[in-house]
């Protein structure tokens, strides 16, 4: 347990005040090949956390439908050394970047100015380990941070640096990009073509599917020696985690699922492997991480009305494949010099509001329109009232910090409901350079607009320095919100009421951007964090507290089979007891499918919880468990195998305590 952390852990109220200082990186030496290493942890908690991205629509995860993972991918090459780390969570966390970077400090020679962590933004994966108060009280149902959800993240990200680390051998890599088109949409049109850069200013129906950044960047890393084995591949791509419905209950990784299994699926075929292999067996094995491009405005284009896993693993894998398709066209450009640099800067904002001219309000501010929801979700009949009603600017505050925003409560009465020092004040900047292109980290969720010019800027910084290419990753190291340009924050639309820091934000980010990136392609490393980060976070506890008791494992019933719909997959589904869900592990596998050889002895696994085709859901405590303290769990196979002739079987999968279990044939 990191001492960072321990003393809150457990801790069911007050506030967890803590801090850690920010060493300055050693010189390393220089390293002539390209070296790189890959790993994958699963991130999976146990039911009972309360979700984030839909806020008090969002409910606590009651298991899981896709698995929550944490990539790793570490890059060694002249004196820089990074880990680009993509989560299928909502967004980055300071707190959880800076205590990862503590806990390998002894480990690896990965500084925090070269470890970024990215994320899909799923709306479907717990918060409550944000570096905020605000976020962690209102980007979910539930309100709090809760150290023990946070500890396992920094443990379980930690020792996947550590591994993708000592994983490391000579590599080959590169950068590409394709337009992918038809499967996501512009969601907040009117604010875009509002965009003095924006020619077309039509709001047509078909207008909506070209407003959109296609551009999806992909980093392809091969092994340098041997069969040439694929080691990662890194996707940054443009739409928001919200192709499965916010009454969804259990964890999930949205359509990034279906992506990333979908290029995996490919490369592994492409490699001559099989998904039968034991995960995590081969440090050969190719792993695949996605993280969000500049999204805010773009939403997948799941059809009306069917939000769920059939659309999100439509559009998921759609995607998936055009990434695969550039994948193999980058095989032929693979080389092994590639030039690396890595650069983090923090903006207190407390002592640093202005770059460049600009200068942001002295405080946040929320703004009416975030209340009445994002267009595909808005919320019942307020979305219809100003001055929630998206549209509709404050014509009387012009000459506020705040622009046209009208501020939820007025300027006077919000900042005693929500203290300034409960907002995020600390705007991270982080850049990773890569051959010739070069990624820009923020912790915003950022326009299609907003990203161009932000890129416009580095790229003019960096001209002449080998970078022709700049890729803006949002919700990067922590969460922060929203950033509209100018004109789209004066249309006071869900993102323009959602940028904090006023109608500047865009330039002032920019700004700093194009700064630091100048620096990283010039010098190499640079690093401007602050030399001491401190929190000061109101804890609630959520993980669920281990009961000690063993009851006997058993399923209950045969399985019964459900027939498909139009939004959902058929599936055979099994009921069991079990021990309760703090008494198991939920990021270890749980539940399989077997074929059943003619003699009904167990086969080869079919499939497992590994991927997206099972469900495991608690269905809370055995009514009849009496003193054995036993809990009911279903568990759903979805469009499944089983056929006339073939005969199947689930199982489950050893877990801590518990050992394995076979159920009954599914007839």
């Amino acid at each position: 347990m990191d001492q960072v952390l321990a003393p809150f852990v457990g801790l069911t109220r007050g506030r967890a005040r803590f801090g850690l200082d920010v060493a300055e990186p050693a010189p390393l030496p220089d390293q002539p090949v390209l070296l790189a290493g890959a790993a994958e942890v699963d991130i999976t908690p146990p039911p009972g956390l309360p979700k984030a991205g839909y806020s008090a629509g969002a409910h606590d995860g009651a298991g899981f439908r896709t698995r929550l993972r944490a990539r790793v991918l570490h890059l060694r090459h002249g004196t820089t050394s990074m880990a680009w780390i993509a989560c299928d969570l909502l967004g980055g966390s300071s707190v959880v970047q800076h205590l990862v970077a503590l806990a390998i400090a002894d480990r690896t020679d990965i500084a925090i100015d070269g470890l970024m962590m990215g994320a899909t933004h799923t709306h479907a994966g717990p918060g409550q380990f944000l570096g905020s108060d605000f976020y962690n009280r209102f980007a979910s149902n539930r309100s709090g941070f809760d150290p023990r959800w946070t500890q396992f993240l920094v443990d379980r990200i930690a020792s996947a640096v550590v591994e993708a680390y000592d994983t490391r051998r000579p590599a080959r890599a590169a950068f590409g990009t394709t337009e992918v088109w038809g499967w996501t949409r512009n969601r907040s049109l009117d604010p875009h073509v509002h965009n003095e850069t924006v020619a077309d200013k039509r709001t047509d129906a078909q207008r909506k599917w070209v407003s959109i950044n296609p551009d999806l960047h992909l980093l392809r890393v091969d092994e340098a020696s041997g069969d040439a084995a694929p080691i990662s591949a890194m996707v940054v791509f443009s739409v928001h985690g919200t192709g499965i419905s916010m009454r969804s209950r259990e964890y999930n990784a949205d359509l990034w699922a279906y992506l990333v299994g979908e290029l995996s699926r490919r490369i592994e075929m492409d490699a001559g492997r099989h998904r039968g292999a034991a995960r995590g067996a081969d440090i050969g094995r190719c792993v695949v991480g996605a993280v969000e491009g500049t999204h805010a405005d773009v939403a997948p284009a799941i059809r009306p009305g069917r939000a769920g896993h059939v659309e999100a693993q439509r559009v998921g894998r759609g995607v998936g494949a055009e990434a695969h398709a550039l994948w193999a066209r980058l095989g032929g450009e693979l080389r092994d010099d590639v030039e690396l640099g890595v650069g983090l800067r923090e903006v207190d904002l407390e002592r640093e509001p202005s770059i460049d001219g600009i200068t942001l309000p002295a405080r946040p501010a929320v703004g009416a329109s975030l209340v009445a929801g994002a267009t595909e979700n808005t919320t019942p009949v307020i979305h219809r009232i100003p001055p929630f009603k998206a549209g509709v600017p404050n014509r009387f505050a012009r000459r506020s910090p705040q622009g046209a925003k009208w501020v939820i409560g007025s300027r006077w009465l919000q900042p005693v409901v929500v203290p300034t020092r409960s907002f995020p004040r600390i705007i991270a900047v982080q850049a990773l350079r890569i051959g010739h292109a070069i990624v820009i980290g923020l912790p915003f969720e950022i326009t299609t607009e907003t990203g161009r010019r932000i890129a416009a800027a580095v790229e003019s910084a960096t001209e002449g320095d080998g970078v022709d290419q700049a890729i803006v990753a949002s919700v990067t190291n922590e969460y922060i919100g929203y950033i509209a340009t100018a004109e789209e924050y004066e249309r006071q639309f869900y993102e323009g009421g959602h940028t904090l820091y006023g109608p500047d934000s865009q330039r002032f980010v920019a700004a700093h951007a194009a700064q630091l990136a100048g620096k990283v392609a010039c010098d190499g490393l640079v690093h401007e964090p602050r030399s001491r980060r401190e929190w000061d976070l109101r804890i609630a506890s959520f993980w669920p507290a281990a009961t000690g008791a063993v009851p006997d494992r058993a399923f209950s019933g045969a399985p019964t089979f459900t027939d498909p719909t139009a939004d959902e997959d058929g599936y055979w589904e099994a009921i069991w007891r079990d021990a309760a869900p703090g008494d198991l592990d939920w990021h270890a596998p749980l539940v399989r499918v077997h074929r059943l050889e003619r003699d009904g002895t167990a086969g080869a696994t079919s499939t497992d919880d590994q991927g997206w085709a099972i469900e495991v859901r608690h269905l809370g405590k055995d009514p009849d468990a009496g003193a054995s303290g036993a809990h009911r769990y279903a568990a759903r196979w979805y469009s499944p195998e089983h056929r006339v002739g073939l005969r199947h079987r689930f199982v489950l999968v050893a877990n801590r305590d518990q050992p394995q279990v076979e159920g009954p044939d599914l007839d």
